[in-house]
């Protein structure tokens, strides 16, 4: 192959060990629609479901199982409902919302373990999985 020079190889690549180390840490932080959607169908998925959205929104539509927990409710008082070590794992509207980044980062001010779910509500319907709805 040809050393060609253009947008995709005019930066060298990583190595072998900085790719695992990046997504290996990466992995950490996020989770995905489908792994999410995989581990809510077993008897104990091993952690809780936030949908850090609005309540009217989780009205119109929510992830089965999922708890409506915005993050201006996010408290100190209200995380110590669950047992200390649980993991949350936390969507919102989309890519094109920040919830659940906000989300995330106020939970572990609190002192919890959280993953992010990419793709939040619009990549669930995407994978093709139910929502919920509260309305009649």
């Amino acid at each position: 192959m040809e050393d060609a020079v253009n947008a995709v190889t005019e930066i060298p690549v990583a190595s072998p060990e900085e790719i695992r180390a990046r997504f290996a840490e990466r992995l950490r932080f996020e989770t995905d629609c489908w792994d999410v959607h995989e581990a809510l169908a077993s008897a104990e998925p091993g952690f809780v479901l936030l949908d850090v959205r609005g309540p009217a929104l989780f009205a119109r539509g929510h992830i089965e199982g999922a708890i409506n927990l915005p993050r201006g409710k996010m408290t100190a008082r209200k995380m110590a409902e669950w047992p200390e070590g649980t993991l949350f794992v936390v969507y919102c509207a989309g890519p094109h919302c920040n919830g659940t980044d906000k989300a995330a980062l106020r939970l572990g001010e609190l002192g919890c373990r959280v993953k992010v779910m990419i793709g939040g509500i619009t990549g669930w319907v995407d994978e093709g999985f139910a929502l919920k709805s509260l309305m009649a």
